[in-house]
């Protein structure tokens, strides 16, 4: 390897560092739209506390006596299944706030979140029919709380991901163009010494 090349190779290493660096520095701004970490962690904090109350809420439901009513086991497996999700939501959400950068986990929250609440629908629906419209109104009011935040939780994740995808870009095209420093030719005058 001649000397150019290695401190080419050597700028690389020094400028992909100093872009780690400045990326997880908290002084450094966000770009336009995207949330700063330190705004977003209390918002998902709210989710998880939330997630905290509907578990409290699901844990007064008696399915059993929606059985005696009429109502499919089914009800029961999804008033359990919303406990867990919750609890998992929860647990995830607490985790998360943590550390809001990770896209992955953010993602998985927000499935998690969206399939609990397609399956308290459901629940909404059988409280309604075997136990009391003002119950169901309740949960379906509280479940509502966090509309709000939920929708934040998506902008983030959205504006996250294309954060994330603008920097591979910029990556990409910095190591296409180092690439192509390290494998031009050499000039022959370059080589001689005057």
């Amino acid at each position: 390897m001649s000397r150019a090349q290695q401190a080419l190779f050597g700028f690389v290493v020094t400028a992909a560092l100093y872009g780690q660096q400045t990326a997880s520095s908290p002084a450094q701004p966000a770009p336009a739209g995207l949330e700063t970490p330190w705004s977003i962690a209390p918002v998902i904090q709210e989710l998880a506390a939330h997630a905290g109350r509907l578990l409290d809420a699901l844990n007064h439901i008696d399915t059993k006596a929606w059985e005696q009513k009429g109502a499919s086991e089914t009800y029961s497996e999804q008033v359990q299944s919303c406990k867990v999700q919750a609890k998992a939501f929860s647990d995830g959400a607490k985790a998360l706030a943590a550390n809001p950068e990770q896209l992955a986990a953010s993602i998985q929250l927000f499935f998690r979140l969206q399939s609990l609440e397609t399956i308290l629908g459901s629940v909404e629906e059988a409280m309604r029919k075997y136990q009391s419209p003002a119950g169901a109104e309740a949960l379906a009011s509280l479940e509502g709380e966090a509309g709000p935040n939920r929708d934040r939780l998506q902008r983030y994740i959205i504006d996250l991901a294309s954060d994330r995808e603008r920097q591979l870009k910029i990556t990409d095209e910095e190591a296409q163009r180092c690439r192509a420093l390290l494998t031009a030719p050499t000039s022959s005058k370059s080589g001689k010494k005057k």
